[in-house]
């Protein structure tokens, strides 16, 4: 496989190639669905495409957003880059999110991604490459809290989580948890929309996909998303 990593800007066509690569649910903050659009739009050389040349397929993609950062972590994670973080003069480069379809996931790719978005982060001269990092693998430990979850290490010392530690190994710093990162709130009607389940009555409820479980309460559902800062020096 032969991979080019190119921006929006200049393959703006590969925008809706990509198969979609998350849970439904999580298209519906509303701060993901009011300013998403406007990355393409507005930064359009900061949103990366993998493309595997030889098959001539659209693998992965990574969004970014210049942010100002005045060096705290905030709670509320992606929908803090995409709102209060964008005001103002930037000074660093937010890493929003990275996907890669599942056949090509374990080889590497992330690795590289991270790699271009530290790069394009030095050619804009921006202080580092900060990242509210969704754990891959934390879906299967739902009911575990964040703030424990990212203690695990393995024996070699590394973090457990499969994309926490790839940044950890590129050299990025851990800054801690983003309670917040996304929050969604439904009916009753649109979360088994979203999810194809059923949620008889109110409680808390495992769901496929979610990073801790979803709670309802008066027919309302709501999932507030925990996510990981990191930080990459540049």
């Amino acid at each position: 496989m032969n991979l080019a990593v190119v921006t929006h800007a200049e393959h703006p066509e590969l925008r809706g190639t990509l198969p979609r690569i998350w849970p439904e649910f999580m298209r519906h903050d509303p701060v993901v669905e009011t300013f998403w659009p406007r990355l393409y739009e507005v930064y359009p050389d900061f949103q990366l495409w993998l493309v595997d040349t030889d098959a001539k397929e659209t693998i992965g993609y990574a969004c970014t957003l210049p942010v100002r950062w005045d060096g705290v972590p905030q709670p509320r994670g992606i929908g803090w880059a995409m709102s209060n973080g964008a005001a103002g003069e930037p000074t660093t480069l937010c890493a929003i999110v990275a996907g890669v379809v599942p056949a090509h996931r374990g080889k590497g790719l992330g690795g590289v991604v991270l790699g271009r978005m530290v790069g394009l982060a030095a050619a804009h001269s921006f202080d580092s490459v900060i990242a509210p990092v969704r754990p891959t693998r934390k879906e299967n430990y739902p009911l575990t809290p964040i703030e424990r979850y990212v203690m695990w290490r393995r024996e070699d010392g590394y973090m457990y989580d499969p994309w926490l530690r790839t940044h950890e190994r590129l050299g990025a710093e851990l800054l801690e948890p983003a309670p917040h990162s996304l929050k969604i709130n439904g009916s009753r009607e649109e979360w088994e929309a979203w999810t194809e389940l059923q949620f008889p009555e109110d409680g808390d409820y495992i769901v496929p996909g979610a990073l801790v479980p979803v709670h309802f309460e008066d027919g309302r559902g709501t999932y507030a998303e925990p996510n990981v800062w990191m930080r990459h020096p540049v």
